[in-house]
């Protein structure tokens, strides 16, 4: 978009109303508007250096600062259980003794049920049980923020990481791909 400059009316007009105008901050440097244009520094078109249309930055850019998806979290937190168990574990070479299916529950219904579900199942002296959330449906998304696909996928994580459930849960992984991969969670249980 091209600038237009102003007329030496608008100019007039312009002074006539800043000279009319109180100051909020008193204490806060005055502004002079000149006829003149804006002079550039020297310091700042040395800071910038030469620049033709086409060329590509010499200097690297800086790596983004979005969240890492829940898989990567989830992959990243510490092994609590024993590290022998948790490779069998993330290879699907241990079987579930139990499992939930939260596909088609809203967060509310899933929340109480799973709830439920890990209470029980620790009662029972259960220690590895399936948790299925689903990936998420997939749908057009054209807004400029992203948003996130899977609420249960996201939620879960988290339930299972604060009371009641955090004394109970020792271990949360992905699953394998026999047990539904990433649209399920291995949760496995302290001992009672």
């Amino acid at each position: 978009m091209k600038r237009r400059r102003l007329t030496e009316e608008e100019m007039q007009l312009w002074r006539k109303v800043a000279s009319s105008a109180e100051r909020l901050l008193p204490e806060a440097r005055s502004i002079e508007v000149s006829k003149s244009k804006p002079v550039v520094e020297k310091a700042n078109a040395s800071r910038i250096g030469s620049f033709e249309i086409g060329a590509k930055s010499s200097r690297p850019s800086r790596t983004h600062d979005l969240m890492p998806s829940i898989s990567e979290r989830i992959a990243k937190q510490p092994v609590q259980m024993d590290k022998k168990a948790f490779g069998r574990l993330k290879r699907g070479k241990l079987k579930p003794e139990g499992k939930i299916d939260l596909h088609g529950l809203t967060a509310q219904q899933a929340h109480g049920a799973l709830t439920g579900f890990v209470m029980r199942s620790h009662s029972e002296g259960k220690r590895l049980v399936l948790v299925i959330t689903g990936k998420g449906k997939s749908k057009f998304d054209d807004n400029p923020i992203p948003t996130r696909r899977g609420v249960l996928k996201h939620q879960v994580p988290q339930w299972l990481s604060l009371p009641p459930l955090a004394g109970c849960v020792l271990q949360v992984a992905e699953a394998h791909q026999s047990h539904g991969g990433s649209g399920a969670y291995y949760v496995y249980l302290r001992r009672h």
